[in-house]
């Protein structure tokens, strides 16, 4: 009896072993795939990237010259530093407080039991969906000053349309307001999921508690929305650093709209046939992405209330 028990734990820790070496195996075979291929694609580019910054490397070049950290002295030393910087912060700042600001608004507007409230929501999401380029060359067209319909508008009522395209704040605020007009169904969408999730019965009891349109709106669901809030803040910062497509759609000499991302594109490939300089601006661009999420994440992130 004895014998038969002690077989049996035997055998019990046995099958114990082989399901969790089979469960192993899958694991290896359905993650290695995957984690090679990011390896790969991801990170191999990225510590390549960051090798190329210390390059003088000239697009096309079969030869390099190694110069260390003179590219990243020749960049902050430079004036161009501060300009790309203050665009880049202008374009970001804007962009995110813009579309999170009025996403918040028209996802209140459609959080209404209204006639066509679908329909209502895939027409504010649908410019998010559109293709950057595309959606650039049709806006580049109705800022035409000459040809284009926002210049037909204002020349009917006896005024005269500005010069979007030449003067270099008026080409920053044109990129910017296309862009928020194309990522507000991104962020209505979010935050009207959020709103839908708020329990009824905690803005019932606000009401019931004497608390108005208002006082309930920043008192209960401004704060119950901080989580939304939060990862919108994170996801629309690192997307608006990285705004591309849309910049150089509508401004291909990126006239007042140089920002750091756009900036390494026409080191390398607008004339400049700086690799190695380019390089540079990629790797300092990364390094800002990292420091600013890790600060969303440390120190924003300690406002958010979760239910």
């Amino acid at each position: 009896m004895i014998a038969t028990a002690a077989e049996h734990r035997g055998a019990a820790r046995s099958a114990r072993r082989r399901r969790t070496l089979r469960e192993a195996a899958v694991f290896v075979a359905l993650a290695v795939p995957n984690v090679a291929l990011i390896a790969w694609f991801t990170y191999r580019p990225l510590v390549l990237n960051v090798y190329y910054s210390t390059l003088d490397w000239t697009l096309g070049s079969a030869t390099a010259r190694a110069v260390g950290l003179d590219n990243y002295t020749q960049f902050f030393s430079s004036g161009e530093a501060g300009h790309v910087f203050l665009t880049t912060a202008w374009f970001t700042v804007s962009t995110v407080a813009l579309s999170m600001g009025l996403g918040l608004l028209v996802a209140l507007g459609l959080n209404r039991r209204i006639r066509g409230a679908g329909l209502a929501q895939a027409t504010v999401f649908s410019p998010f969906v559109l293709s950057g380029v595309g959606v650039g060359l049709a806006w580049q067209y109705i800022f035409d000053p000459t040809v284009g319909a926002l210049g037909a508008v204002i020349r009917a009522f006896g005024g005269t349309s500005p010069q979007w395209f030449n003067d270099e704040t008026l080409s920053l605020v044109m990129v910017v307001l296309v862009y928020v007009w194309k990522n507000l169904g991104y962020a209505a969408v979010i935050y009207l999921a959020g709103l839908q999730a708020i329990p009824a019965d905690i803005l019932e009891a606000a009401a019931v508690d004497g608390a108005g349109p208002r006082r309930k709106f920043f008192s209960v669901t401004l704060p119950l929305l901080s989580p939304t809030t939060f990862f919108l803040l994170v996801t629309s910062t690192l997307s608006s650093l990285q705004a591309f497509d849309l910049i150089r759609a509508m401004t291909p000499l990126g006239r007042g709209t140089t920002t750091l991302i756009y900036d390494a594109y026409l080191r390398a490939f607008g004339g400049y046939n700086q690799a190695g300089y380019s390089a540079m601006i990629s790797t300092v661009l990364f390094v800002l992405l990292v420091v600013l999420t890790l600060v969303q994440l440390v120190v924003v992130e300690r406002r958010v209330h979760y239910r």
